[in-house]
Order: structure tokens, then C-alpha cells, then sequence
């Protein structure tokens, strides 16, 4: 996991990292309420929320830095990675992280 955010290719790291997780990340979610739906138990031990929540406002801090809207960001990422971007279209390019 990476460990700092600094930049727009950090964010979109850490999105990719929480889609591998299995995660359906939204921007304002806290890490401490994702359940594995198949287990019913967390998701994540605190630290580990801590640690993502922590990165998630670097996240933020980053696209407002830059300019860039960090829904339009996740919705790409997670629809890319998926694969659902066949069948949902991409947010405008405009917003587009690269």
C-alpha cells in the first residue's frame, strides 16, 4: 500500500490499489464502515482504516491542489479497472487524472 499521496498519479495509485482490494470506494466513505459482505467483518483492522483514511484526504488536498475533481477520478478508475467502462460511459476527459 502506498504510504504518502503527493501527486495525481499517487492518487490514482491508490484508487487502483483500492479497487485490487475488492473495494467499491466512494471519496467520502470512511474505511472504518467498509464490511466484507461475504464475511460480515470488517474490511479493514483500524490501523489499516486509519492508514487509508489518512490517505484519502491527501487525495483530496491533491485534486484541489490540481484542480481535479476526485468523483470524476474514482468513478474512472473504478469503472477501468472493473472493466464496467464497456457498458457505463467514463466521466469527461476534461477531469480526466493523466
Amino acid at each position: 500500500m502506498i504510504k504518502t499521496i503527493e501527486s495525481l498519479e499517487e492518487v490514482v495509485l491508490f484508487m487502483k490499489e483500492l479497487v485490487a482490494e475488492g473495494l467499491n470506494y466512494h471519496p467520502d466513505d470512511d474505511f472504518e464502515d467498509y464490511i466484507n459482505m461475504e464475511t460480515g467483518v470488517p474490511s479493514y483492522t483500524s490501523e489499516e482504516a486509519a492508514l487509508r483514511n489518512k490517505l484519502n484526504e491527501q487525495c483530496f488536498e491533491v485534486c484541489e491542489k490540481n484542480n481535479k475533481d476526485i468523483y470524476d477520478i474514482s468513478m474512472e478508475i473504478f469503472l477501468i479497472e472493473t472493466g464496467m467502462g464497456e457498458f457505463i460511459p467514463l466521466p469527461s476527459s476534461a477531469n480526466s487524472p493523466e
